[in-house]
Parts: C-alpha cells; sequence; structure tokens
C-alpha cells in the first residue's frame, strides 16, 4: 500500500473526463475523483484480533443538458468515459430542476491556502498494532475494569480532484490518525462500559494512547451502580461529548436543504433569536489541521469562515448553490460533492466558550443531571421535539451524588437552545465541537 497518491495525475485524468463529457453532449459538467487509502488493526485481550486494509477510487461524473442533470460513478477512468454518453443521454430525459447548476464562473476561486491536511508519515501494520494495544492495556490497568471489548488504531489517507467545464480544476489530500478502546467495569448484570476515541489529521496531534485507554477505564469505573431517579423537570448539563450532537442538530436545522424541503423547524426564523444570547456558532473550514477542513467546497468556491448564530440571532442558512438558488440567497461555500451532487454540510463547526467553569455550574445546581451520553435518535426535526435514552450523574445540592441510567430526557429544540449557556471547556477534537451546555427545564423520566 503507498502512502502517497499521486494528485496531479488525478487532475489531469478528471481534467480529460470533462472533455469527453463535453463532446458527449454534455452543457456542463463537473468531475469529483476521490481516491482513498486506509489501514486499521483491532485487538482484543493482548491479540490482534482484525486487520483491515482499503484502496478505492470514485470517479463521479456529473453533467447538465440546461437544467436537467444527471450523475454516474465508476471505479476507473475508462469506465467512467465508457458512461459519459449514458449520462448524457440520462440527462436529457430527467425532469428539470430550475436550481441546478455549476457555481457561476466568476465565484470559482482561483487559488487557495495550504491548510497543512496532509501528514507525510507511513503508516504500518506494526506500528498501528503497538498503538492499539498500548490503549487497551492502559484501560485494563485502571482499578475497577474487568474486561477489554478492544482497542483500534487506524490511518487513512484521500485524494480529493475536483474539476469543472467552467475551468476550476484544483486538488487537496487529506490524512486521518485515530485510536480508540473501549473498557468494562463489573460483572454479570453490573457490568457497564465506556470508551474513548481520539482523531487527528497529523500522527503528533494524536492523544498518547495510554490517555486514551486510562480515559475509557476510568469513566468506565466512574458509571458503575447506577440508579434510576424519579421523574422531574430539572436543569440538564450536557458535557462535552453529548454537548455535540445537540450543535449538530441545530446545524442540521439551519441547513439549506433543510429549509428547503421545509423540514426544519427554524426554516421561518432567519433574522431571529434562536439561541441564548450567549450562544454563537462558527463554522471555519480553514483551520489549520482541522478534521473537517477543506482549502475549497465541492463546487470550486473558496471557503471562509462564518458566524451561523451571533449572539443568539440566526444569520445565515449552510448554503450549496442549489438549495442557495432556492431560497434566493447566494452560496457561502459550504458544497460537499457526493456520488449524487452537491449537498450543504459544515466543516469545522463549534459554539463559542462560555466563561463559567463546568465545576462551577455543577456547584450551581441544587438538583439536576450531568448528562455524559444519549442513546436513540429521538430527535424530530420538522417540530423539535427532542426525546432520547440517556445516562449521566444526579446531582444534589452541587455535588455529584450518584451515577444515573435508564432515564430519559425530554425537551424541544426550540426552547433548549433559548435557554442554554455554554461553559468554557471548548476542545477542539472533532469536526463539530461544543463546551458542555446547561439547559434549563428539561424533563427527566424515570422511575
Amino acid at each position: 500500500m503507498s502512502d502517497t497518491i499521486d494528485m496531479a495525475r488525478l487532475e489531469d485524468e478528471a481534467a480529460a473526463l470533462v472533455e469527453v463529457a463535453r463532446v458527449a453532449g454534455a452543457d456542463s459538467c463537473d468531475v469529483v475523483v476521490a481516491r482513498g487509502q486506509s489501514l486499521a488493526i483491532e485487538v482484543r485481550d493482548g491479540k490482534v484480533e482484525n486487520t483491515s486494509r482499503s484502496e478505492a477510487d470514485n470517479f463521479s461524473l456529473r453533467v447538465f443538458c440546461g437544467k436537467r442533470v444527471a450523475t454516474v460513478n465508476a471505479n476507473t477512468t475508462a469506465e467512467a468515459r465508457e458512461l459519459a454518453e449514458r449520462a448524457v443521454a440520462m440527462a436529457r430525459v430527467s425532469p428539470e430542476d430550475p436550481h441546478q447548476g455549476l457555481a457561476p464562473a466568476e465565484r470559482l476561486v482561483a487559488g487557495w491556502p495550504d491548510l497543512d491536511l496532509c501528514d507525510r508519515a507511513t503508516a504500518e501494520a506494526a506500528a498501528l498494532t503497538e498503538r492499539a494495544l498500548a490503549c487497551e492495556a492502559a484501560g485494563l490497568a485502571v482499578k475497577g475494569v474487568s474486561k477489554s471489548m478492544g482497542a483500534r488504531a487506524g490511518w487513512g489517507l484521500t485524494g480529493f480532484v475536483l474539476a469543472t467545464s467552467t475551468g476550476f480544476c484544483g486538488h487537496y489530500g487529506v490524512s486521518r490518525f485515530s485510536a480508540s478502546a473501549a473498557m468494562v467495569a463489573g460483572e454479570g448484570t453490573a457490568m457497564e462500559r465506556d470508551y474513548e476515541f481520539h482523531s487527528a489529521v497529523h500522527e503528533a496531534d494524536l492523544m498518547d494512547p495510554a490517555e486514551i485507554g486510562r480515559t475509557a477505564g476510568e469513566r468506565a469505573v466512574r458509571r458503575q451502580g447506577p440508579r434510576q431517579v424519579a421523574s422531574a423537570a430539572v436543569p440538564v448539563l450536557f458535557e462535552r461529548r453529548a454537548a455535540t450532537g445537540l450543535l449538530s442538530s441545530l446545524m442540521g436545522a439551519i441547513n439549506g436543504a433543510a429549509v428547503a424541503r421545509k423540514t426544519s423547524f427554524l426554516r421561518d426564523r432567519m433574522g431571529q433569536p434562536v439561541a441564548a444570547a450567549a450562544i454563537t456558532v462558527v463554522d471555519d473550514p480553514l483551520r489549520r489541521r482541522g478534521l473537517g477542513s477543506r482549502p475549497f467546497d465541492g463546487e470550486g468556491m473558496a471557503t471562509a469562515p462564518v458566524r451561523f448564530i451571533e449572539a443568539g440571532v440566526l444569520t445565515d442558512w449552510v448554503l450549496d448553490w442549489a438549495s442557495a438558488r432556492e431560497l434566493g440567497r447566494d452560496s457561502n461555500g459550504r458544497a460537499t460533492r457526493g456520488g449524487a451532487g452537491t449537498s450543504p454540510a459544515t466543516t469545522n463547526c463549534f459554539i463559542d466558550a462560555g466563561k463559567t467553569r463546568l465545576a462551577d455550574m455543577i456547584a450551581s445546581m441544587k438538583r439536576g443531571l450531568l448528562l455524559t451520553e444519549t442513546i436513540g435518535h429521538g430527535v424530530n426535526m420538522v417540530t423539535g421535539d427532542y426525546s432520547k435514552g440517556a445516562s449521566g450523574f444526579w446531582i444534589e445540592n452541587g455535588e455529584i451524588a450518584h451515577p444515573v441510567a435508564e432515564i430519559t430526557i425530554a425537551g424541544n429544540l426550540k426552547d433548549m437552545f433559548l435557554n442554554m449557556t455554554p461553559a468554557d471547556d471548548l476542545e477542539f477534537r472533532y469536526a463539530t465541537n461544543s463546551p458542555s451546555l446547561l439547559v434549563e427545564g428539561m424533563t427527566v423520566g424515570g422511575r
């Protein structure tokens, strides 16, 4: 397996495929080439349990005949060339969509920054095995841990090329290193499990494997002996890891495609307060070594940071050109290009840190829930209704009293974001990041 990708050659192949589609009769077209390589090692009980390797190419050709569009996908250039005429024939009989089309030529970016997204470090099975074993050993060394559910170390390298008939041609590469561990504490029906995971663009930025395993073990031990609590309306403090799910729901509600389909509970709230004044949401595609960074978007547009929510007020939708045209706006460079065309999506999205320490938030709660994990997908994006299984720790008189499990939390995202306070503990661990979030007046369902 090679640890490099010949991006210049892929760019030439993409540009040639654009010309093939034009000769076949397309009025306009674009081509995305994605080449990926990956290697992962999974261990359990000190032994390698699974090794997975992959190499894959994907050529995605999208053709336009007026406002009619079709997309074909292939694994080789030769196959894509054969499909070009079929794509044009498909487009000619497709229904017209007035919002379809490439990005305007005058809006295409001519140059872009180096975001340091590709680590040239060689990934070898022996090194990944050593990392996974170190994760597991550290977790098993935690007092109270009874067994391992396994540990994993992985590496990936992806090359992305975009070429359009309007003159754009560009590429970038992204590397990814990851490690994880899951541990169990207790025995029999009293077993509790938890995990830790970390991913980084550069190997040097990856969390120490011993810390990953130790954190997984300590989390599992801390969850032992959970109880149910009586149903009540109390404040719920979403720990960082759980709070990212709330931010993902919020960004889904301001996604331009959802707004255009009228499937968002915030579809009529542009320019209005949708969150507490302490909440500012930023999406920054230009963050160096960011897990969601990209120097240009899936349509060849320049990328730049956007404050989608400023002091609680909704300022913009997450847009590609198709959703922007439908909503009467301009794209803000959030297009992702997939097998069926483009869709809008965030990059490195986060809620600005607040000013209150997590410990002080806990101390301020007379009675409530410190939420560490949610279960299920109980979010209605049309109404904002929110209901999920949950676990965490019960707070009494400003102190953690005991673990809790087999409970539910419920509310409505419209109200939850308007009654939300961010802590000061923001960390950039994922592509979507949030500080811990205190939400007043949620319903906790227990015994």
